[in-house]
């Protein structure tokens, strides 16, 4: 392994495709696989399309956001940047430090979830075989350089694009009738309580899980970073991505739930585990496919794989930015000649390793207290992106800029990071707002929920304390390098 130099820049090697693929990679995967059953069943099929449009439209606010900023500021730090520059250095050294760990605990996440998909086929092999094989996959993919990892999430991407869309087709033609016998119509639509089932309170409870499956589009932020024209890739990612993911949620959600009651006793099970609830396998199944259980037992995989290897790498970019930035230790910001923050890489590596064998000791009461930390994490970044874009044009013009000289204007400002600021924190502050609401209040729920909160301010407040940072000014924010 070579040493590596100490700072240096990475290399702009990822291709247009590539960052489509990596954005539509980051939030299509086990949230429309698995999880969007379980919303179904929650709030019934009208209740869990609100749900996920209404989240779909707050991801699009927050990817334009992001947008203006990353063709304005392509940096590997992205949002953490961005808050650092134009809200406090504690805000962005916060962010920074949650989003890493954040995913380093999500690569252990998918090595559990691999090995228990590997299960399907081979029942008597040991776990840890399956999972330290994945961890050696996902590194080798990222240590070898930025083009292997953009290469690898195209075709891992490319798969679950085109599960998704024969899925669509598949389904259409069930409900007309076309495929799988007599045509469903809308029946479902009006089974029990649907299409809205829980009311008001049952679309709220489906936001958690409609925020979850679209986490991961803000990767495309930190690829900009090592993008080969991030002035005019980034914005016609953003563009073309969200549209499609939309697509792709609203039409597969759409299909579910009228071909499926919400009353369905699988679609009650979201977990990895259960691949024969899948909903993409009982539709399969229903429309006289063969094989459909072992066939999206592959695709899901692919889906933990990929998953698995954008977190190694978003949070290798991440550290080697907090490095570069002094927020980090100095050995983090070595690159190797393929430029490949390799000891960044190294210690993602080492945690989420560390993680998944503590998911194996005992109980895995640490691993489940870890993974609860980084639960709301993802959220918080959603926050910090609305909370920085907005600052970042509020300074932008105080300064005497013209606007008309962005690469990328998001548009509906200031509504869209507004909007995307109110819908986020309601969703933090109403994750298990259930715990209030018994005869007793739930604490040990109320704080297995919000332990992420705590633990992103100890980094916020203990940064502010030390380094005595304030919030920047307008006046004073460094629009340029």
């Amino acid at each position: 392994m070579s040493r590596g130099k100490s700072g240096g820049d990475l290399k702009r090697d990822l291709k247009a495709r590539h960052l489509m693929m990596i954005a539509i990679g980051g939030s299509i995967g086990t949230g429309v696989f698995l999880a969007s059953g379980s919303a179904i069943q929650q709030a019934g099929p009208g209740g869990a399309l609100v749900a996920y449009m209404a989240i779909g439209m707050m991801v699009y606010f927050l990817m334009t956001s992001l947008g203006e900023l990353a063709t304005y500021m392509p940096v590997s730090g992205s949002f953490s940047t961005y808050a650092s520059r134009f809200v406090d250095p504690a805000f962005g050294f916060a962010l920074g430090w949650n989003y890493w760990y954040n995913w380093a605990i999500t690569i252990a996440v998918e090595l559990s979830a691999g090995s228990i998909i590997m299960k399907y086929w081979f029942p008597d092999s040991p776990a840890i075989l399956w999972s330290a094989l994945f961890l050696v996959l996902m590194f080798a993919l990222n240590a070898l350089s930025v083009k292997g990892y953009g290469e690898s999430e195209y075709w891992f991407s490319f798969i679950k694009v085109a599960t998704v869309i024969i899925f669509i087709v598949v389904g259409l033609l069930m409900i007309v009738g076309i495929l799988g016998g007599q045509a469903v119509g809308t029946k479902n639509w009006t089974v029990g309580e649907a299409p809205f089932s829980g009311g008001l309170m049952g679309i709220i409870s489906v936001f958690m899980i409609a925020g979850f499956s679209f986490q991961g589009t803000e990767l495309v932020g930190v690829a900009a970073g090592e993008s080969e024209n991030p002035s005019k890739n980034v914005p016609r990612a953003i563009r073309q991505v969200f549209w499609r993911i939309l697509l792709f949620y609203g039409l597969a959600i759409l299909v579910i739930g009228t071909i499926l009651p919400y009353t369905h006793p699988n679609l009650a099970g979201g977990d990895v585990d259960a691949i024969a609830k899948s909903p993409f396998t009982l539709v399969f199944e229903r429309a006289g496919f063969a094989f459909a259980a072992s066939v999206m037992n592959a695709v899901i995989l692919t889906s933990v794989l990929s998953a698995g290897n954008s977190g190694m790498y978003a949070s290798t970019r991440m550290l080697w930015m907090l490095a570069k930035e002094g927020k980090a230790p100095k050995i983090f910001a070595r690159l190797t000649k393929n430029g490949v923050p390799i000891y960044a890489l190294l210690a993602t590596a080492l945690i989420g390793g560390l993680a998944f064998l503590a998911s194996l000791v005992g109980e895995g009461t640490i691993y489940i207290w870890l993974l609860n930390a980084s639960g709301l994490t993802g959220f918080i970044a959603w926050l910090g992106i609305a909370i920085s874009h907005y600052r970042f044009r509020r300074a932008y013009v105080r300064q005497g800029r013209d606007l008309a000289d962005l690469p990328y204007k998001a548009k509906w400002f200031p509504f869209g990071p507004l909007f995307a600021f109110t819908l986020c924190l309601i969703v933090i502050v109403g994750q298990n707002y259930q715990a209030l609401l018994g005869q007793t209040i739930d604490w040990y729920g109320l704080l297995v929920s919000y332990i992420g909160i705590p633990v992103f301010l100890a980094f916020y407040l203990g940064y502010k304390w030390t380094k005595k940072t304030k919030l920047i000014p307008l006046e004073k924010c460094v629009l340029d390098d």
